[in-house]
């Protein structure tokens, strides 16, 4: 059986074969995959932040980058953002927390009926006499 990963994946192979030095750094411990992926989603291919892994360059340190380039690169993020996608996301988180509030008010159901406690009920029965 033949695994097929997402495109994006894919895309983010093709680009880390163009920058060499990104496996060097996650070999070396200096950065997850998962940290460079994030990286690569979010500023893109084109982004000066990749100079400094591009074979047969001298490693470039970042610069700190001015309030506009940041706003630029946040307003390109949720340009980018497939609403679909974002919704897909907040409905199975939705689903999973109705999960959850599903089994502890089951968990507490049966706490009450173990106990022999309803709502109408006292734990001591008290008679006059």
């Amino acid at each position: 059986m033949e695994k097929h990963l997402h495109p994006s994946v894919e895309k983010f192979k093709q680009f880390v074969k163009k920058h060499p030095k990104i496996i060097q750094e996650v070999r070396n411990g200096q950065k997850t995959w998962k940290e460079f992926y994030e990286d690569w989603y979010l500023f893109g291919e084109d982004d000066e932040i990749w100079k400094a892994y591009k074979q047969n360059q001298e490693p470039i340190k970042r610069k700190e980058k001015s309030s506009n380039r940041w706003i630029e690169k946040i307003a390109n993020v949720i340009q980018n953002m497939d609403a679909n996608e974002v919704q897909k996301h907040l409905a199975s988180v939705q689903q999973a927390i109705d999960a959850i509030q599903n089994i502890i008010t089951q968990f507490q159901g049966n706490e009450k009926q173990h106990m022999g406690i309803t709502k109408d009920e006292h734990p001591f029965s008290f008679r006059k006499d």
